[in-house]
Order: C-alpha cells, then sequence, then structure tokens
C-alpha cells in the first residue's frame, strides 16, 4: 500500500516561538519539487509534544492545503490516550489526510492486548489508512510482531507499519508473518537500504527534510532491484544520516542542518534546545563534504 520516501516534516519555529508558517509551505514545495512520495506532518520529528491541540491540528491541515493532492499526507495523530489518538485523528480526517501514522502508546507501556485494543479503537474511528509506528527507544515499548498480525487481520485500513527499533532481524520476521500487501517501511535513515533488502518497501524520512531528491533516488533504486545505485547513494550520504541521528535527540540536528541550509530558523520549542557551537560545526563540516549547504 505504502511504497516510497516519506518525509516526516519539521514544524518551523520563528524566533518568538510561534510557528513560521511561510517557511513550512516552502517546505512542502521543496519536498514535492524533489521527488518525495509523501509527507508526515507533527509525528516526532513535527515536534508535536509541544504543539498545543490547536497548532497539531492547523499544521495537519496546512500540510493538506499545502500539497494540494501532489501526495499523501499522512498525519501524525498517534497519542498514550486512546481518545486522543481518536480526536486527533477525526481532525486530521476532516482536513484531507489519506492516512495517519499512529505511534504505539509511550510512557503507560499497554500490554500485547491492550495495544491491539489500542489500535483497534483508533482504526475503527476512521477511514484513514493507519499506519503503525513501533519506536520503542522513545516509547519503552515496541508493536509485538504478533499484535501487527492481529490487527492487519482485524482491520482492513491497517496497511502498514514504520519500524524503528533498529533490527533487520525484526523487519526479517515481520515479513514472514504480515499478509500481502501490508507494506514496512523503515523509520531510520542510515537503516533504508538494509531494511529493504529484507523487503520493507521505503522510508518514513527524517534526513529528506534536506535532502529530499538524494532519499527518493535512493528509495526507487532500491525499489527498481538497482543495488548498485542504491548502495552508491547509502554509502555517500551514510555520514550524513548517521550525524542528524547521533548529534542530538532528533529533531534537533535536523532543524539546524535546515537551518544552516538556509531553509528556516531552526527554532526549537523547551524541552529541546539547540547544539553546541562545536556540534553545529561538526554538523556544518559533514554537509559541507556533500555540498548540502
Amino acid at each position: 500500500m505504502y511504497r516510497g520516501t516519506f518525509t516526516a516534516l519539521v514544524t518551523p519555529f520563528l524566533a518568538d516561538g510561534s510557528i513560521d508558517e511561510p517557511a513550512f509551505r516552502k517546505l512542502v514545495d521543496f519536498q514535492f519539487e524533489n521527488g518525495i512520495t509523501g509527507i508526515v506532518p507533527v509525528g516526532t520529528t513535527g515536534e508535536s509534544p509541544t504543539l498545543s491541540y490547536d497548532e497539531h491540528k492547523h499544521v495537519v491541515r496546512l500540510a493538506v492545503e499545502c500539497a494540494r493532492g501532489r501526495g499523501p499526507v499522512i498525519g501524525g495523530t498517534g497519542a498514550n490516550s486512546t481518545d486522543e489518538a481518536i480526536e486527533l485523528t477525526a481532525s486530521a480526517e476532516a482536513a484531507g489526510c489519506e492516512a495517519v501514522l499512529q505511534v504505539a502508546p509511550y510512557y503507560n507501556k499497554p500490554s500485547a492486548e491492550g495495544l491491539f485494543q489500542h489500535f483497534k479503537a483508533v482504526a475503527d474511528s476512521t477511514k484513514c489508512k493507519i499506519i503503525l509506528y513501533s519506536v520503542p527507544g522513545r516509547c519503552g515499548i515496541d508493536i509485538p510482531v504478533e499484535v501487527t498480525v492481529r490487527l492487519a487481520a482485524a482491520c482492513p485500513n491497517v496497511v502498514s507499519l514504520k519500524e524503528a527499533g533498529g533490527s533487520v532481524e525484526r523487519v526479517n520476521q515481520l515479513m514472514a508473518a504480515v499478509p500481502e500487501g501490508f507494506t514496512i517501511l523503515s523509520g531510520d535513515d542510515s537503516l533504508t537500504l538494509p531494511f529493504m533488502s529484507v523487503g520493507a518497501t521505503g522510508v518514513i524520512s527524517v534526513a529528506g527534510n534536506l535532502i529530499p531528491r538524494q532519499m527518493s533516488d535512493l528509495v526507487n533504486a532500491a525499489l527498481a532491484n538497482d543495488l548498485p545505485a542504491a548502495r552508491a547513494l547509502h554509502l555517500k550520504y551514510y555520514p550524513l544520516l548517521s550525524t542528524l541521528m547521533k548529534l542530538d535527540s532528533n529533531p534537533v540536528p535536523i532543524k539546524a542542518a535546515m537551518a544552516l541550509a538556509g531553509h528556516m530558523q531552526g527554532g526549537l520549542r523547551l524541552p529541546m534546545i539547540a547544539m553546541s557551537t562545536q556540534k553545529i560545526e561538526e554538523l556544518r563540516a559533514v554537509m559541507a563534504g556533500l555540498n548540502v549547504l
């Protein structure tokens, strides 16, 4: 169902902390002008934890408006409260999203059955396609393979999973278990090619904010089974993909990179703070080496 490169959009902020709508509009245009399949507003990269409900819903509506039908908009509407996830999903559906991204409930760490009931309640509440999001490093739990399989069988609109657990073996397990047509998307840019080598069909990308054409070319080459081309792009841009994840918590490095490249101011909201000058210079050096400044 979902194949290609989907950018997890950053949310640009002005110096006063308000949302920089002109920069956001330019960012969406930049994505589609450079081959991105679709966009994912207000996920972790979009700083959803620090947006108010009204801001969250507004950014999703703005993303749909700016996309102008050029590709799917997948609203980040997950939450650790089922009622909240349903409310945000209803708003995204009303705004025109064709799909929503549903992260595993964080902090409260439900059981496997609790996860199943949570996601099923969200899926039953909407006509939107559901992309599950397993990121144990942020949530404290993953979405078990057996829960994913049960959801795919019980809910026709649960069609994909974003896997950010860092394990190729888990992708192997998922591919062996999920029904035909259910797709796996990488949640880590640097693991996109390894994951696709065992059956994943693309990526929900952080780096796509900065290098949408390059990430699209990598994924398209892998989908076309052109391993030499995909591997060459992976190896070339791996230093950047790795640096964006190791310097600080996402989205701090990608917002710094976007500011260095002149796309936006790069402001953050507490508790996220800017990187040190030393780390910014390290990032600048990597970007300069790849001519993406």
